[in-house]
């Protein structure tokens, strides 16, 4: 995995509700105050996205961006960015890297599973939600 000399940024599809959910869950343990986020609905993804030949419209995939701006920039996409995610936070969630174990192939079928059951099962929004004014330092292009 990429060692990361900057916040990782986590780009997440806006209008979905098991997606804002995750932010509020990392937003809520992530006390060392590393995390950025940005929706992939938003220009700074886009052009993000583009950057690393990614289909900015695509939105089923969470991804972790390393980086930001320098010339070792990296984009992780589905599970390892979760795993990425699991070792900023850190503490008891820690134990979610274990997923390592499991071959990618088979974290992101699993990945792609909830994915394309998210909206049935966790709702999906008309907007972007905007965050909480204590947290908008940690959004991109609010």
């Amino acid at each position: 995995m990429h060692e990361s000399t900057s916040n990782p940024i986590v780009l997440y599809d806006g209008v979905c509700g098991l997606c804002n959910r995750a932010v509020q869950f990392l937003l809520k343990r992530d006390r060392h105050d590393r995390l950025r986020f940005a929706s992939l609905q938003s220009d700074f993804a886009a052009t993000l996205l583009q950057r690393h030949g990614v289909d900015h419209r695509d939105l089923n995939t969470v991804y972790a961006v390393l980086n930001h701006g320098e010339p070792n920039e990296a984009l992780l996409a589905k599970a390892d960015a979760f795993l990425l995610f699991a070792k900023t936070i850190g503490g008891v969630w820690n134990i979610a890297r274990l997923g390592r174990i499991i071959p990618r192939p088979i974290r992101n079928l699993l990945y792609d599973f909830v994915a394309r059951h998210r909206y049935q099962v966790f709702g999906k929004y008309e907007t972007c939600m905007l965050p909480d004014p204590r947290n908008k330092h940690k959004f991109v292009e609010v």
